[in-house]
Order: C-alpha cells, then sequence, then structure tokens
C-alpha cells in the first residue's frame, strides 16, 4: 500500500502535547480512508509536505511570503501523488528558496498540521494535511524568491513576531529550543 511508509512515519511521531496528539489521530484516519490522499483532485483536503529550514545554531528560520496566501510561512506544497512525504517537503523547500544545500535534521516527523486554504479562483476551500520536517543551511546560504512567493528570507526567531503570529509557526519555534 502506498500509504504505508507515511502511516509508519506518523506512528513513530511523538506528540509533544494533546493538540499534536489530536492532529495525529487525525492525519491517521485520512490518510487511512483516503487512499488519493496525495492527490490535490481530492476536493476536502489532500497531503502537503513543509520544510523548517534553520541555521545550524536555530537562531534564524527561513520564511517565504506567499503569493495567495499573502503570509510569511515556511515553505512547502502538494505531494502531487509522491507518497514520499520527506522528498515532498525537500523538493518545495529546495522549488520555493533557491537553497540546494540543505540536510535534513533528521528524516522524522518535526511538526503536523491541519489548516483550512480559503478558496481560490476555481478551487474551493480545503484541507492541508501538513507533515513536516526540520532541515539546516549554513546561514550564509541566500535564499531566492520562486514564482510563488513575493519574497524569501531569513528571519532571526526574536523577531518572528514581526513576521507572523501564525500559531504552528510560533509552536515549531518552541520545538527547536527543547
Amino acid at each position: 500500500m502506498h500509504r504505508q511508509p507515511l502511516l509508519s512515519l506518523l506512528d513513530g511521531y511523538h506528540p509533544a502535547d494533546e493538540h499534536q496528539r489530536t492532529t495525529r489521530s487525525r492525519l491517521v484516519e485520512f490518510v487511512t480512508t483516503n487512499p488519493d490522499c496525495f492527490e490535490r483532485s481530492l476536493s476536502s483536503g489532500h497531503i502537503t509536505g513543509s520544510a523548517l529550514i534553520t541555521d545550524p545554531m536555530r537562531q534564524q528560520i527561513v520564511l517565504v511570503l506567499h503569493k495567495k496566501l499573502g503570509m510569511w510561512l515556511q515553505p512547502g506544497g502538494h505531494a502531487d501523488g509522491e507518497p514520499d512525504v520527506y522528498h515532498v517537503a525537500l523538493r518545495e523547500a529546495e522549488e520555493e528558496t533557491g537553497l540546494d544545500n540543505l540536510w535534513p535534521v533528521q528524516r522524522d516527523i518535526f511538526d503536523l498540521d491541519i489548516h483550512t486554504i480559503p478558496p481560490y479562483r476555481e478551487v474551493p476551500e480545503h484541507l492541508h494535511y501538513d507533515i513536516r520536517f526540520l532541515f539546516t543551511v549554513d546561514s550564509d546560504s541566500v535564499p531566492i524568491s520562486s514564482s510563488e512567493s513575493h519574497e524569501v528570507r531569513w528571519v532571526r526567531i526574536g523577531d518572528i513576531l514581526n513576521f507572523t503570529h501564525e500559531k504552528s509557526i510560533l509552536r515549531m519555534i518552541r520545538k527547536l529550543s527543547r
């Protein structure tokens, strides 16, 4: 079953709190009941992969000013049929930041999130079941904007609230200090 590797990753994820336990349970149920969970054609929602990119000292992260959503977010995107969500996260991070020298801090899941995507043109509102991985890159690496973003940049952890109040990003930053 093409979903088994993701289910195994989810089984190996150790949630730090009740919110992450609930999110993992919802993700497992979604993947188990939707054979086409990796396809964006599944209109209720689909699997996405994201990357939190830090410098080696974990003093800053790379954020992307997303064109469609108008928000500063971590890079990530649709699986588009690819069941290897680690590969999805890496591919999307490279495409959206121009950084091709990323290396994983671990290949296990770093964070999970389920969030609503508002309607856009002919695409109705739907959910993204986001699997997130932690990557690092030298802080002298220069990210480059892609066609999907207005801007991409390094953001110091202490300045994060000047860019976003997104709860899931703040949660991931708290995890960095553990």
